[in-house]
């Protein structure tokens, strides 16, 4: 497995996202925990989580206390695995809300922490702006958190570039990682991307992969990403992980799985290597030609 960086620490460039072990279609937990344990034999160091990953108020946290009995039962050595986790959703009657408010934050990080069975939570992003709460506001609990040892690294997800720079300069150049949504259907972070490379902040692409529902209908719907797979008998997901990993050094992917298989295939596009005819092609500007690996 290839690594990247998120602020000091080394973690796998193809990490585990969570959600889909919690939310709606949820399924049973040996499977989960399978998956979890699938991940980390493929050598996933890096499992992204939220305390908002569950169905409602009746189980809060359900992904966070997965992922820690996941953890605590695999037989090999867990030392190296960051477990990211965010707060400032909320899941009252099961639909989202949102409270960004440094209170609830701090509180979130103190739940978090207990659920996850740590006495530092490894990145804890801020999940998404309130706006009911100044922004600066709920980046100032990040830097409070960070100040008081409570967590390793501070991040925020579904920011714009302006909340980007801002966060960074109130974390005093501490942002460790951007989490935005990105994926062939939904191209509008590049700027935060460009500027996460700049910065060399880690950029974590959530659903890279189009969504639960979506993800296995990728090939057809954007069929340069079909085309390069068959030349490298490898999946349009695999393709679309290879081509994101291309984009940046700062890229790391945080693919959800609730299978073992599909977890697998994923960690396996590190080793795919995509021509520069194959990337301008799978970008847009160019046409999928002599694709070689």
């Amino acid at each position: 497995m290839q690594t990247r960086r998120i602020g000091g620490a080394e973690v796998s460039a193809i990490g585990l996202g969570g959600m889909p072990m919690s939310v709606q279609g949820r399924p049973d937990e040996s499977r989960s925990v399978a998956t979890i344990h699938a991940a980390l034999d493929a050598g996933v160091t890096l499992i992204d989580t939220a305390d908002a990953y569950h169905l409602d108020e009746r189980d809060p946290g359900h992904n966070e206390s997965l992922i820690a009995r996941a953890l605590a039962s695999y037989p090999g050595d867990t030392s190296a695995v960051l477990v990211a986790t965010k707060g400032g959703h909320t899941r009252p009657g099961g639909s989202w809300a949102l409270d960004g408010s440094p209170a609830h934050l701090k509180r979130a990080a103190e739940a978090s922490l207990k659920r996850l069975g740590v006495e530092a939570l490894g990145l804890y992003q801020f999940h998404r702006p309130d706006p009911e709460v100044p922004y600066a506001d709920s980046i100032g609990a990040l830097a409070d958190l960070l100040d008081e040892g409570k967590i390793r690294f501070a991040g925020i997800s579904n920011a714009n570039p302006e909340q980007i720079r801002q966060a960074n300069e109130i974390l005093g150049g501490r942002l460790a990682a951007v989490q935005n949504e990105f994926s062939p259907a939904f191209r509008s972070s590049e700027p935060e991307l460009e500027l996460c490379t700049q910065l060399g902040i880690a950029f974590l692409p959530w659903s890279p992969l189009g969504g639960i529902t979506k993800a296995d209908a990728l090939g057809s719907r954007f069929t340069p990403f079909a085309e390069v797979a068959r030349a490298h008998e490898a999946s349009p997901q695999q393709v679309t992980l290879a081509w994101m990993l291309a984009k940046s050094p700062v890229v790391i992917p945080i693919p959800g799985s609730s299978r073992p298989e599909t977890i697998r295939a994923s960690a396996a596009a590190v080793h795919l290597r995509l021509s520069e005819a194959e990337l301008a092609a799978l970008d847009g500007q160019g046409v999928v030609s002599g694709s070689a690996s």
